[in-house]
């Protein structure tokens, strides 16, 4: 009999294989890619590029983060977020300020343009996706509705692998 594998104390006998992984994976992408594209084709205003999109998204759910961290966050260069930044002020989707006088750090935040404009994209998201569910058969829905606790676990668990 096999011991626990040190990742996670299961038998490695019932490890999931790479290429289960890779199709989960593929799978978890093509779900993404085609919401995303379904949404950006169904709203009314001009969607933004994804880093911006990502970007703003990340201010709204972080207020008064610094370019730096929010640089390391999307794992992006810092100079590539300071670009992404300015190009959101210019289009009044995000504010600046000083964190400290004579400091060369700012915070960001959003302005309530870009409040809306995350709504209306997240009421737009929920709306379509709740069509296409309905779609589904029960059962699917069952399952997906089921997987969701298991697929934030396994981006909680992705994301502790990273910052080891």
């Amino acid at each position: 009999m096999e011991g626990p594998s040190a990742a996670e104390g299961t038998p490695t006998a019932h490890r999931p294989s790479r290429a289960e992984a890779a199709e989960l994976l593929a799978a978890i992408s093509a779900v993404r890619r085609t919401a995303r594209r379904a949404v950006r084709h169904a709203w009314a205003t001009e969607p933004l590029p994804t880093a911006q999109s990502e970007l703003l998204r990340l201010i709204s759910s972080r207020p008064g983060i610094c370019v730096a961290d929010a640089a390391r966050e999307l794992r992006l260069a810092p100079n590539t977020v300071s670009t992404l930044v300015g190009r959101l002020a210019e289009q009044d989707l995000l504010q600046r300020e000083r964190s400290l006088p004579y400091s060369c750090s700012v915070r960001l935040t959003t302005t309530e343009k870009a409040r809306r404009r995350l709504e209306e994209w997240r009421d737009l998201r929920a709306e379509l996706a709740s069509e296409v569910l309905a779609t589904l058969p029960r059962d699917d829905r069952r399952a997906l509705a089921d997987a969701v606790p298991a697929l934030i676990r396994l981006a909680e668990s992705i994301e502790r692998m990273e910052h080891r």
